[in-house]
């Protein structure tokens, strides 16, 4: 039976002590920099993200339907196509051969029936896949879950933190070479992305929890596998960082700032999410790192993106 959490019930999760640490890097990509001191309180996180057995419980338990799984409102998408406003998910699909990287559209597409019982589309299943993380999860399905199971997402600053496992300032969550000694730490891409994986790792899409090894702190799955959410709305490092005496569990920015400024018609707020996936390599995204950060709209679900849980400890 799947585990049900109560803010009195910590099985599976991990207490992250309160600490300080350089929050980004200003050695990869852009949107990262500049490196900043931030300090979180402590706090509880599950030491692996929320599988399809977990989500399954928290549906049979409250009948609750996903974002994916409903038609989407017109009024919200003017101009819309009809059949884009089907119960849809995004799902990527590779490609026969070598593509224009700055294109995503050239591998991912919007597919109806695809949702988390059907994660790669209306005619597959999670049959069998009972300890893989839940994905096709919206922002506001992954915080029904989490008030359900008496628990929160984590803002970015906190995430961050867990994921560094206490090695502050690496590259990796556990080092700074991506596979020390030649082993596979995390679900990633191996090959020529979108095109060839070599699946050298053993997984071409989501591995189950747990299946590489923890970081410094016991955490699974904090980079690689699927992105994850968190509750911070997406905005510029450098519009926090210059605090001349550092940060205590900074929350991100505002709604209206989020917006992506490139499409100023479209007014649906972003938040950040952590953490890379199964699809990141080394040719393309090399974004399974603890600093590594990406805007993601809330109504959007993919394939490649769930998330954990946290409860923020009182005691500090």
């Amino acid at each position: 039976m799947a585990h049900t959490m109560t803010t009195h019930d910590r099985a599976g999760m991990v207490r992250i002590p309160r600490g300080t640490f350089a929050m980004g890097s200003d050695r990869h990509y852009p949107e990262e920099a500049p490196a900043h001191e931030v300090t979180v309180d402590a706090f509880w996180i599950d030491a692996c993200p929320v599988t399809n057995a977990q989500f399954r419980a928290f549906v049979a338990a409250t009948r609750y339907v996903t974002s994916a799984e409903k038609p989407a409102d017109p009024k919200r998408y003017p101009g819309a196509l009809p059949t884009l406003l089907a119960p849809s998910s995004v799902v990527f699909c590779k490609t026969p051969g070598p593509v224009d990287l700055r294109d995503p559209y050239a591998w991912w597409a919007y597919v109806a029936g695809a949702d988390w019982r059907h994660p790669r589309g209306p005619d597959s299943s999670i049959d069998g896949l009972d300890d893989h993380p839940v994905v096709h999860v919206a922002y506001e399905d992954a915080r029904a879950y989490a008030r359900w199971a008496g628990a929160e997402l984590p803002s970015e600053a906190e995430w961050e933190y867990a994921a560094r496992g206490g090695l502050d300032g690496a590259d990796y969550c556990w080092g700074d070479e991506l596979a020390p000694g030649g082993a596979a730490m995390a679900n990633v891409w191996q090959g020529r992305f979108p095109f060839e994986n070599l699946v050298e790792d053993g997984h071409e899409w989501t591995s189950p929890v747990g299946a590489f090894p923890a970081n410094g702190y016991g955490l699974h799955d904090m980079a690689g596998n699927v992105w994850e959410w968190t509750t911070d709305f997406y905005q510029d490092h450098r519009a926090i960082a210059g605090a001349c005496c550092g940060l205590t569990n900074p929350r991100g920015g505002t709604r209206d700032a989020s917006y992506d400024r490139r499409m100023p018609s479209i007014k649906i707020a972003r938040r950040v999410m952590k953490g890379g996936s199964y699809l990141c390599a080394e040719n393309y995204c090399r974004r399974y790192r603890p600093a590594a950060r990406m805007a993601q709209t809330v109504d959007t679900s993919t394939c490649h993106l769930g998330f954990r849980c946290i409860v923020r400890d009182l005691r500090r």
